[in-house]
């Protein structure tokens, strides 16, 4: 089973990495998990969910993973930005003095 969702993972994580495609993918997966045309009719029990349930897990864990290293991203710049003031401040006060 892992050798037939692993290229599904790869190119969905692929396309939803880069950032002109981005949108449209999460917006393309919204639509299809609330849309009532499946590839796997939910009519089936169990069997027509699991594509829905493999798409939304993708789309959750990859936002998900992209919201948490911006927000890693944005932290480093806010630490390096506060040691540039403060170095600034040290120099200024020290060049006074």
């Amino acid at each position: 089973m892992k050798f037939l969702v692993q290229p599904l993972y790869n190119w969905y994580r692929s396309i939803l990495r880069h950032p002109k495609y981005r949108w449209l993918v999460i917006l393309g997966s919204f639509l299809y998990l609330f849309s009532p045309v499946d590839l796997i009719t939910d009519m089936l029990p169990v069997v027509g969910w699991l594509d829905d349930g493999v798409i939304a897990t993708l789309l959750v864990s990859e936002v998900s993973q992209m919201l948490l290293e911006q927000r890693n991203l944005r932290r480093v710049k806010d630490l390096s930005a506060d040691a540039n003031i403060a170095t600034v401040s040290t120099t200024v006060s020290n060049s006074v003095g």
